[in-house]
């Protein structure tokens, strides 16, 4: 089974918001899913995403592999975490 980290779209008509999920790949984008790791909010300024770092590790180590938006924000919460320790 080929698991990825992806963006699965909520929210209203020109106003969305994601969940981070991870997901087989073989399904629908908004479909069924194994774990939420987090959400992002592209309408909002400044910080506009959340998500588990040590999931998103975690499923990442085992060979799932993150959207190209999916591994930005992993990427931005890595910096994030650095500069706070």
């Amino acid at each position: 089974m080929a698991v990825a980290i992806r963006l699965k779209r909520e929210g209203a008509k020109n106003n969305p918001h994601y969940k981070i999920v991870v997901a087989d790949q073989r399904k629908p984008r908004d479909g069924r899913f194994i774990e939420i790791i987090g959400n992002y909010n592209p309408g909002k300024t400044g910080e506009n995403f959340s998500i588990q770092l040590d999931r998103a590790e975690y499923w990442v180590g085992v060979g799932a592999r993150p959207s190209q938006t999916v591994g930005s924000i992993i990427t931005k919460a890595r910096k994030k975490q650095e500069a706070a320790a």
